[in-house]
């Protein structure tokens, strides 16, 4: 990691570049292996399993069989954790349910809210570097909270055509049956366009590579929703003297091991923290199993010596990170004046990999820059808010001049109609 110290804001965006997506480069990949699975359906999916993950896959849905199997093969003490973890994301999400909304916003007239679940989603799984058994929770949960009628994950099969032991326990633990081996820009498309085994569903949920961030980028166009834009995973620690160099060190490496192209930014109040850190991100590293990986990850990534507060939070939410760590003694004033931040971690006590795996938020977060404008993954993100409403004869003899001279001055004579004809009708009745 390089160091610079109190750059102009002209300068953030440059310093703190993320590394380039070639989307457009990216989609010329993808769109005919989209237009393939569109067209084949499964005998696509079949393919493109022994071509990208090198096996011959006779099944593509799991069978009860290997979820059984999968049982047993999963260490007890993983189980364990499994399931503590989604005791605490099970009561964050369900506390986030709401009640049905319905209130008279003047005589007569009843205006109403309520939330409805989106009928049919897809689970995108990575099981490649890392298999993100720990993601099944974060969507699957929501999902069924939310009382999703039909839920499919999806996630890439090994070189013997299984899925993973921890994914398929987890799936299994929270009820999810339909389990499709496959994984990639594939899976994205089957989701999409539904195949003889894999049902079209109306929203794709779910992190991945970048060939899978473009396939989900193209669904939009064919009027599938998906839960994010997305782009590689990331961290902002912001550190003081009372943050403990070691816990900002093993944070920052948390991301750097996610991939290659992941970024880690260190905002440090003096030169001094910052070189404190980054003594400790070389000790910790040379112990890493995925050590290639982060050492990758740190060339992309760089540390701000900010001394000036206003500053740093300035530079932070500019930047917007997925995860930010406030690791200050006045932490309360720092974060309340975050606005940019997929998910916020507090204290020296609080370490990001917290939020991934069991604190009870949701670890799927808008990247890249997306928290200007996004929201991680909730139970919101599960259903649609329906607005209802209903007018009595009252009501109508309330508001319809209202409407009539709205509608008059918008030259929308239609619309004006429609409510002088039932006002006339009530005038004679």
């Amino acid at each position: 990691m390089r160091t610079i110290t109190n750059p102009t804001q002209s300068e953030w965006q440059k310093e703190l570049a993320r590394p380039v997506q070639k989307m457009k480069d990216i989609q010329k990949i993808v769109k005919p292996i989209m237009r393939k699975v569109s067209r084949q359906g499964d005998k696509a999916l079949k393919k493109f399993a022994l071509e990208y993950d090198h096996v011959e896959i006779d099944n593509l849905l799991v069978s009860r069989d290997e979820i059984n199997e999968a049982y047993e093969q999963v260490d007890e003490s993983l189980k364990s954790a499994i399931q503590q973890a989604k005791v605490n994301i099970e009561k964050f999400h369900k506390a986030q349910q709401t009640e049905d909304l319905s209130m008279e916003v003047m005589e007569g007239v009843t205006c109403m809210r309520r939330s409805v679940p989106i009928q049919k989603v897809g689970l995108y799984i990575p099981g490649g570097t890392a298999p993100l058994f720990s993601t099944v929770l974060m969507l699957g949960i929501p999902a069924n909270i939310a009382g999703c009628e039909e839920i499919v994950l999806c996630t890439p099969p090994n070189k013997e055509g299984k899925i993973h032991p921890a994914i398929l326990y987890t799936a299994n633990l929270i009820g999810i049956d339909k389990i499709v081996k496959a994984g990639g820009a594939q899976a994205i498309a089957a989701l999409t366009y539904g195949t003889e085994s894999v049902p079209q569903v109306a929203k794709i949920f779910g992190p991945g590579n970048q060939y899978v961030t473009a396939a989900k980028q193209l669904a939009t166009k064919k009027g599938i929703a998906i839960d994010m834009p997305a782009g590689p995973s990331e961290v902002l620690v912001y550190a003081d003297e009372s943050a403990v160099p070691a816990f900002v060190a093993a944070d920052l490496l948390s991301q750097a091991e996610h991939g290659i192209d992941s970024q880690v930014i260190l905002v440090a109040t003096a030169s001094k923290v910052a070189k404190k850190t980054l003594k400790e991100v070389d000790k910790q590293l040379a112990k890493l199993p995925r050590k290639d990986i982060a050492k990758k990850a740190l060339e992309n990534s760089i540390a701000v010596v900010m001394g000036n507060q206003e500053k740093a939070i300035a530079l932070i939410n500019d930047y917007a990170p997925e995860h930010l760590i406030i690791n200050v003694a006045n932490e309360d004033e720092v974060v309340a004046n975050i606005v940019n931040a997929g998910s916020v971690f507090i204290g020296n006590f609080t370490p990001e990999s917290a939020g991934d795996y069991a604190s009870g938020t949701n670890h799927t977060l808008p990247t890249y820059g997306f928290a200007r404008n996004y929201s991680g993954v909730s139970l919101d993100s599960f259903v649609k808010k329906i607005t209802y409403q209903k007018i009595t004869e009252k009501g109508l003899q309330n508001l319809g001049p209202t409407i009539e001279v709205m509608a008059g001055n918008e030259l929308l004579d239609a619309h004006k109609n429609a409510v002088s004809i039932r006002l006339k009708y009530l005038k004679e009745k």
